[in-house]
C-alpha cells in the first residue's frame, strides 16, 4: 500500500474528511517533500500540496502521489491560497496533528474556515511512521555505519589535551567529510566528572589521562538520523570503571536478547532497569531506555517504564542504559535497534568492548 492511500485509512477511522500535515517528517513521509515549508492534504478522492515559490522546482521534483500547488505571489500564506482554491471546499471535518501544530496556526485555520470542525489528534501518524520499510532500514543501517566510521576514527585521534569542544569538532566535521546531510543533534563530549551528566554540553576541559569519556553524536544521511553512545576511558581508569562499564552493558544485552515487537514499551525498559537494580545502581539510571529513530531523532515509541504503548513490528529505538555516579563518571552505551516480532536486529555494527585508549 502506497503512503497516500495509507492516510486515506487513516482518514476513514477519524470518520474525517481530510488529513491536513504540516509537520516536515510527516510531509516527507508522506509525499518525499525535503523543503522547510509545505501542507499535505489528504482527500478520499484527491491528495494536494501546497507550497511556496522557493520550492516550485524542489517540489516538482520530489512530491509523490499528490498534486502540487505554489502559493501566489500575492498571497501569504498556505492557508490563504487553500481558501481561493477551494481545496477545502464542502469539507466538515479535518484531522490534524494536535501535538505539531501550533495554537496560533490553529486559530488561524480556525478563523478562515469556520464551518469545518478541525479535531486534532496527537501523535497521528505515529503507528504508521514507526513500522520501517526495508527502504528506511537501509538508510538508518547507512547512517549509523557513517557514525562507527566516525567513532574508529575518533579512537585513534583522541589523546589526552584535546579539549571537549575539540572532539566534538572534530566529530561535526568527521560526518560531513563522509556525506552526511548534518548533524542529528549537537554532540555529546564529557570527560572526567562532566560523563557523571546524561546531557553534557561540551566545555573548554582539557581530556586528562584516566578519564572516562562519554560520546554520544549521530548524523542525517539521505534524510535518516543514526544515534550511538559509546563510553572509553584515556588511559586506565578508576578500577570501579570497568566493572561498572561491565553491569551497563549486562543490562544492554538483555535488553537485546529478550526485547520483541509486541511488547509494552515499559517492558523492554525494565528488561535493562531490572539488570541495574539488581547490580545495586538502580537510582544512578535516571532516564528511560531509548527513544524511535527515523526522519526524526525522537520518534515514538518511547521505551520507558511510564508508557504501556506496545511496539510495532518494524519499529526502530534506541537503546541506551546509562548509570551515572555525580562527581565520579558516567557510563552509557547506546545502540540503534529494530525490533522485529522474532527479535531485535541491531542496526549499529560497532563494538562495545570496553575500551581504554
Amino acid at each position: 500500500m502506497d503512503r497516500i492511500s495509507s492516510l486515506r485509512a487513516l482518514l476513514r477511522t477519524l470518520s474525517a474528511d481530510v488529513l491536513y500535515l504540516t509537520h516536515y517528517a510527516h510531509v516527507r513521509w508522506a509525499c518525499g517533500f525535503t523543503g522547510s515549508y509545505g501542507v499535505l492534504i489528504v482527500r478520499a478522492d484527491a491528495a494536494h500540496f501546497v507550497t511556496d515559490g522557493r520550492y516550485r522546482t524542489q517540489a516538482g521534483e520530489e512530491v509523490r502521489d499528490a498534486s502540487v500547488h505554489v502559493i501566489r505571489p500575492t498571497q501569504r500564506n498556505a492557508p490563504e491560497y487553500v481558501e481561493a482554491e477551494g481545496l477545502l471546499k464542502a469539507v466538515r471535518r479535518v484531522a490534524y496533528a494536535s501535538d505539531r501544530l501550533t495554537v496560533s496556526s490553529l486559530k488561524m485555520l480556525q478563523e478562515r474556515f469556520p464551518d469545518v470542525e478541525w479535531t486534532g489528534e496527537s501523535g497521528l501518524l505515529n503507528g504508521l511512521m514507526a513500522r520501517k520499510s526495508p527502504d528506511e532500514l537501509e538508510r538508518i543501517r547507512a547512517a549509523q555505519a557513517l557514525t562507527g566510521e566516525v567513532f574508529d576514527t575518533l579512537k585513534e585521534w583522541i589523546r589526552p589535551g584535546r579539549t571537549e569542544k575539540e572532539i566534538a569538532a572534530e566529530i561535526v566535521a568527521g560526518h560531513l567529510r563522509r556525506g552526511a546531510d548534518r548533524m542529528s543533534f549537537d554532540p555529546i563530549v564529557a570527560s572526567g566528572t562532566h560523563s557523571a551528566l546524561p546531557h553534557a554540553q561540551p566545555t573548554d576541559r582539557p581530556v586528562q589521562s584516566g578519564d572516562v569519556l562519554l560520546l554520544d553524536f549521530g548524523c542525517f544521511l539521505d534524510g535518516y538520523a543514526s544515534d550511538m553512545t559509546r563510553t572509553v576511558a584515556v588511559g586506565p581508569p578508576d578500577p570501579l570503571v570497568p566493572e561498572i562499564y561491565d553491569l551497563v552493558l549486562s543490562a544492554q544485552e538483555c535488553a537485546l536478547r529478550h526485547a520483541r515487537a509486541g511488547m509494552p514499551a515499559k517492558e523492554v525498559d525494565a528488561l535493562a532497569r531490572d539488570v541495574i537494580r539488581e547490580g545495586g545502581y538502580e537510582e544512578a539510571f535516571s532516564h528511560s531506555l531509548g527513544h524511535g529513530v527515523g526522519l526524526e531523532i525522537h520518534e515514538w515509541p518511547r521505551l520507558s517504564r511510564l508508557v504501556d504503548d506496545v511496539l510495532p513490528d518494524g519499529c526502530v529505538v534506541s537503546i541506551e542504559p546509562g548509570i551515572y555516579l555525580p562527581g565520579r563518571f558516567g557510563i552509557r552505551i547506546e545502540d540503534v535497534v529494530c525490533l522485529r516480532e522474532d527479535g531485535v536486529y541491531n542496526l549499529t555494527g560497532v563494538s562495545r568492548e570496553w575500551t581504554v585508549l
